[in-house]
C-alpha cells in the first residue's frame, strides 16, 4: 500500500504521558480522572499493536508499554512500522518534533519502515524558514518563490494548513501583487514565528497552483488551535472551480465529520480527490461505515489511503490495520448484497490502496 499523508515518528523513548498525549488531537492535558487511551483509538492502539510485539491482543496499556522498553524505541519502532506493510510512504517534512521528542529524518523513517518514501512539502513551513533572513517584503517573496521551485523539483506534493490558520472560505481568486506587499512587510515586522495572513496564504495556494504537484489540504477536524466550522471542504469550492483550469489535483486529506462533502467535491470535479488517513484510526469500531460513508459518492479512482500517522509508529500500524479491516468488512458486505462481485471488489481495494496514489503521485 501507498500511504499518500503522513508524518515521521519519534526517534526515542516517550515516557508514558507523552506516549498518551499522542493518541489525541488535543493538546492540552486529559480532564482529571480521563485518559487517551479510553477512546476508538486507545482501543484500536490495543487490538492491532501488542500482537506485533509479541504480546495478546487488548494488553493492557502499562504492559503494554512495559514491552515496549524491553524492546527499545529502535526495535519497536522497526518492528511496528513494518507491521504495517507499506511500500511507500509519502511524507509532510513541515513537522519536526512531537510531544518535544525530534523525528527520525525522511531516509531513517523509510529505512526502519522497510519503505520508499517521497517528500509532502509543507507551504508554510517554506514561507517562515524563508523570513528567517529576509530583509523586505519583496525580498520574503523571491525567496518564497525560489524555495518553492526548488521543492517542486525533488517533492512528490505540497500541503497547507490554511484550515488551521485562516480557514477555507478562500475568495475565488488571487491576491494583487499590492496586497501580497502590503501583507508580507505587516507580517515581517512581527515576531514571523507563524504565518496566518489570509493574503499570505492566498498567495501561497496560488503560487503551489503554478507549480503543477498536487496540493494536499487539511481539512475536517485536528487539534485545538482549529475552528471546526471553518474546515469544511465545502467551504472550498468557489476556489476549486477558480482553480480548475490549472487541471493541478488538489487533495482533500482527513475530512471528517464533512467526509461527505468531501465525496462530493471528488465527484463533481475533476480535480479533486479525497483522503480517508487520520479518520479510519480516531472512529476505530465505526471506521467501515465511516468509509462507506465516503464511497457513497466519492469516484473509486479518486479516494487515496493514508494513515496520517505522527510521532508514534503504532499510528502506521493502527492506519493500515483499520483501513485493510474496514475496506474488508465494507467490501464483504457490498458482495454478500449483490451490489459488486469478487473481482470488482479486488480492483476497488487495488485502486484506494496503491493505483490511486501510484497515478497521481507517480510514485
Amino acid at each position: 500500500m501507498i500511504d499518500q499523508h503522513c508524518h515521521s515518528v519519534v526517534a526515542g523513548e516517550v515516557d508514558d504521558d507523552a506516549f498518551a498525549a499522542l493518541l489525541t488531537e488535543s493538546d492540552r492535558p486529559p480532564a482529571p480522572g480521563t485518559t487517551p487511551w479510553d477512546s476508538a483509538l486507545g482501543l484500536a492502539v490495543r487490538r492491532w499493536c501488542p500482537p506485533a510485539l509479541g504480546l495478546p491482543a487488548h494488553t493492557a496499556p502499562a504492559d503494554y508499554l512495559a514491552r515496549r522498553r524491553e524492546l527499545g524505541a529502535a526495535a519497536a519502532t522497526r518492528t511496528l512500522l513494518r507491521a504495517a506493510g507499506l511500500t511507500t510512504l509519502l511524507v509532510d517534512t513541515g513537522l519536526t518534533e512531537a510531544a518535544g521528542h525530534p523525528l527520525l529524518p525522511l531516509a531513517d523513517l523509510g529505512s526502519a519502515a522497510g519503505a520508499a518514501t517521497g517528500e509532502v512539502v509543507r507551504l508554510e513551513w517554506v514561507a517562515e524558514q524563508a523570513a528567517r533572513g529576509a530583509v523586505s517584503a519583496a525580498g520574503w517573496l523571491a525567496t518564497v518563490g525560489d524555495a518553492l521551485r526548488s521543492a517542486a523539483g525533488r517533492a512528490v506534493a505540497v500541503k497547507s494548513v490554511l484550515a488551521y490558520r485562516y480557514g477555507l472560505a478562500v475568495p475565488p481568486e488571487p491576491p494583487t501583487d499590492a496586497e501580497v506587499l502590503r501583507a508580507a512587510g505587516e507580517w515581517l515586522r512581527g515576531p514571523r514565528t507563524r504565518l496566518a495572513d489570509p493574503v499570505l496564504e492566498r498567495h501561497l495556494l496560488w503560487s503551489a497552483l503554478d507549480l503543477g504537484l498536487p496540493i494536499q489540504l487539511h481539512t475536517g477536524f485536528g487539534d485545538p488551535d482549529l475552528r471546526l466550522g471553518q474546515a469544511d471542504p465545502a467551504l472550498l469550492v468557489d476556489f476549486v472551480r477558480a482553480a480548475e483550469p490549472s487541471g493541478v489535483p488538489i487533495v482533500l486529506l482527513h475530512c471528517y465529520p464533512y467526509h461527505r462533502q468531501a465525496a462530493w467535491l471528488a465527484q463533481a470535479f475533476p480535480q479533486v480527490y479525497v483522503d480517508v488517513g487520520l479518520t479510519l484510526s480516531y472512529t476505530g469500531p465505526r471506521a467501515a461505515a465511516v468509509l462507506g460513508e465516503v464511497l457513497e459518492l466519492a469516484p473509486f479512482g479518486k479516494v487515496l489511503f493514508s494513515t496520517d500517522a505522527y510521532g508514534l509508529p503504532e499510528l502506521y500500524l493502527v492506519g493500515a490495520a483499520q483501513y485493510r479491516h474496514a475496506l474488508a468488512a465494507l467490501l464483504g458486505e457490498w458482495q454478500r448484497d449483490g451490489a459488486c462481485t469478487a473481482a470488482d471488489a479486488e480492483r476497488l481495494a487495488g485502486l484506494v490502496s496503491v493505483g490511486n496514489a501510484r497515478r497521481l503521485y507517480g510514485c
